[in-house]
């Protein structure tokens, strides 16, 4: 009797302990992690790599491209690319060129959820392009034509190779953009981005559609193009956040 009485006395003595600890352990205060991850904002500048290497390569190109972007919260950035190009375009019976200045500006969202202090990229994002050129009508073979409908349009063997030129020439476009920067180094980003564009208002040479524009590159039956660059930009942080 009295070992059982010792029994359930030290199982009650056990049990009101345990809920003891439970209870402190639920009411103590759990420490907190101090340890705070900040990234830099501030402006990053850098260049196309894509059309200094083209310029290089293709003797009929000849460009190059600033890129920046400012970052205004977590997730958004205003960006902007300026440039200059000078591209000639080979037809089957024209040859025609364009050179010029051009800006596109607009915003980035960054997709991506990064980990601890890392600060990469995967961002969609909108532009609006404005280019301002000059475009000329390098050679043509003239369209013949007799007057026979039996006889069909030829073109000579032999092209008229006296330019023409039409300058103050503008473009507008809209372009929709998506791309990737990775941190490689300490504020160091190298970078890819594909844009597809539509055009909304593209002046033409007198008597002669204009094929390329810069900033907006080849311009499709359809009004619309694709660009895309690769990127080496730095970062300097005015603030981490």
């Amino acid at each position: 009797m009295r070992t059982s009485t010792f029994f359930i006395s030290i199982c009650l003595v056990l049990c009101f302990n345990l809920l003891n600890a439970q209870d402190i352990g639920i009411n103590k205060e759990q420490p907190k992690d101090t340890v705070v991850y900040k990234t830099g904002y501030g402006l990053r500048l850098g260049v196309d790599l894509s059309k200094a290497s083209l310029s290089f390569f293709d003797k009929s190109y000849n460009g190059l491209e600033i890129v920046g972007d400012y970052r205004i919260s977590s997730r958004w950035y205003l960006a902007a690319e300026i440039g200059y190009e000078e591209e000639i375009t080979f037809e089957d019976f024209t040859t025609s060129s364009a050179k010029g200045n051009y800006i596109r500006v607009g915003a980035n969202y960054n997709t991506y959820n990064n980990w601890l202090d890392m600060n990469n990229e995967i961002y969609v994002g909108g532009r609006y392009g404005v280019a301002l050129f000059d475009h000329t009508l390098e050679s043509y073979n003239p369209n013949v034509t007799t007057g026979d409908v039996n006889v069909p349009i030829y073109f000579p063997s032999t092209p008229v190779n006296t330019p023409v030129t039409e300058t103050g020439l503008t473009a507008q476009w809209l372009e929709f953009v998506f791309g990737i920067k990775v941190e490689t180094f300490k504020n160091l980003f190298i970078g890819f981005s594909g844009s597809f564009k539509i055009a909304t208002a593209i002046e033409d040479q007198l008597g002669f559609k204009t094929l390329y524009a810069p900033g907006f590159n080849d311009i499709l039956n359809s009004s619309t193009g694709f660009g895309y660059n690769y990127t080496l930009t730095y970062l300097i942080p005015f603030v981490n956040k």
